[in-house]
């Protein structure tokens, strides 16, 4: 989908469809479709092949999704018998993974101390240890170049996630990390386990205030409902395992040296791969149906209505990223090198005109991406439900909303925001572009 300009669409014409005869309303700026037989509904070029892992992941997510989608359209009751097996074996192999990396450990230090004599053994303890510090599972840290908002900074943005959180169950946030991408995100960081969200101005920015209230509720749900793939242990286990992947990956064979290694390699490669596809094959279905119980966790605080118009603008995020860039591309090319006072003006309302044109996107064309999405199994990524089935999961359902957004409650949200957006734009305009 591609937006030209920040103004309203101009009115459509129309034309036969030349599959059906359908009568085709025809706009410049989107797509023309026929919604009788699907004509031309989906005219882009194919998704990219995805990689190893990608591809077992979207496998699996398509076998489970219909019946996960069954399970929630029905209600969602507990786990079946069989499912807590699967959970303590994802957790046996996770700590299984663990202490490989604790038992590098502990070698390489013994090897130090106690083979200092015979001075190859030590060698050996230093590679070994230098190896754990590669492979070694990483606590998630706040990041050092985004705006964070703590308790004392948002105390109105902070108290609304508190008020989401209370509705479906589940405590706050410790800090809010805000960037300009069209995303959401909760993890814990820390070795304390501190609850991080990162809230992505391109998304939170295109929302209405309901919308805004299920996006809340949807992330913190992923705490409420125990997605153990956010976990420390479980998560953490396949981060270690996509770097072991990672650093024992096969080289270009260019000479006798990258043959030899790659030889080396070939087992240990192999199994850390089947570990992984077994990790992914034990955990995926629980992380997918926490997903899904995430989605009821947006409607009932939102309301079903507000999920939903969620899921849509989940479909555009791409349009925002082309939306930002050409913000960036334009004020550069008009301000040159000394431009300043240009990107000045780009800044300023940056984040209004990407609403107002994310705003006029028409229904018929949310529609037309809602098709593709059920023809292609679109997903936020490789590790979520096919889309049209979260949507037709949602829809099972019937809620007002049990959290309100407020124009009193937004505009004080936004003046908490203002740095933040005023930062984020400015990066946007002068670094967006390259």
């Amino acid at each position: 989908m591609e937006i030209r300009g920040g103004t309203a669409p101009t009115a459509p014409t129309a034309q036969q469809c030349p599959q059906c005869g359908t009568p085709v309303p025809v706009d410049e700026q989107y797509v023309a479709w026929c919604a009788e037989c699907d004509w031309n509904v989906d005219p882009g070029a194919p998704d990219p092949e995805p990689g190893r892992i990608a591809a077992i992941r979207r496998r699996l997510a398509r076998r489970h999704g219909e019946q996960l989608a069954a399970e929630m359209e029905r209600g969602a009751g507990p786990e079946r018998r069989g499912r807590g097996a699967r959970k303590v074996l994802s957790l046996a192999l996770a700590l299984a993974v663990h202490a490989v990396t604790a038992a590098l450990a502990v070698t390489g230090v013994l090897l130090i101390v106690l083979g200092w004599e015979t001075r190859v053994q030590p060698v050996v303890g230093v590679v070994l240890l230098a190896v754990v510090v590669v492979l070694r599972p990483r606590p998630v840290r706040l990041p050092k170049d985004a705006p964070l908002l703590h308790r004392a900074d948002a105390p109105e943005l902070f108290g609304l996630i508190d008020e989401v959180g209370a509705a479906i169950g589940t405590a706050g946030v410790h800090v809010v990390v805000v960037d300009p991408m069209a995303n959401a995100a909760v993890t814990a960081y820390g070795l304390r386990g501190r609850r991080m969200l990162v809230l992505g101005l391109g998304l939170w920015e295109i929302l209405s205030p309901q919308e805004r209230v299920a996006l809340l509720g949807h992330e913190l749900g992923h705490f409420a409902h125990g997605d153990i793939r956010h976990g420390a242990i479980t998560g953490g286990a396949l981060r270690t395992l996509a770097t072991w992947l990672y650093a024992l990956a096969a080289t270009p064979a260019r000479g006798p040296l990258d043959w030899f290694v790659n030889a080396v390699t070939f087992t240990p490669r192999w199994a850390v791969y089947g570990l992984l596809v077994l990790l992914d094959q034990l955990t995926l279905r629980a992380s997918q149906r926490a997903e899904y119980l995430a989605d009821a966790s947006a409607a009932r605080v939102g309301s079903t209505a507000a999920a939903l118009g969620l899921m849509d603008r989940l479909l555009i995020t791409e349009t925002v990223g082309v939306e930002l860039r050409r913000e960036s591309v334009a004020a550069q090319t008009k301000g040159g090198r000394g431009g300043r006072e240009a990107r000045d003006r780009a800044e300023n309302g940056l984040w209004e005109r990407l609403a107002a044109r994310i705003g006029v996107v028409p229904e018929r064309e949310y529609e037309r991406l809602r098709r593709v999405a059920a023809l292609r199994g679109h997903s936020v990524d490789s590790t979520h439900p096919p889309t049209h089935l979260r949507r037709r999961a949602v829809s099972a359902g019937a809620h007002a909303g049990q959290v309100e957004y407020g124009e009193a409650r937004g505009a004080a949200v936004a003046a908490e925001l203002a740095p933040a957006r005023a930062e984020l734009a400015r990066r946007v305009i002068r670094d967006h572009a390259r």
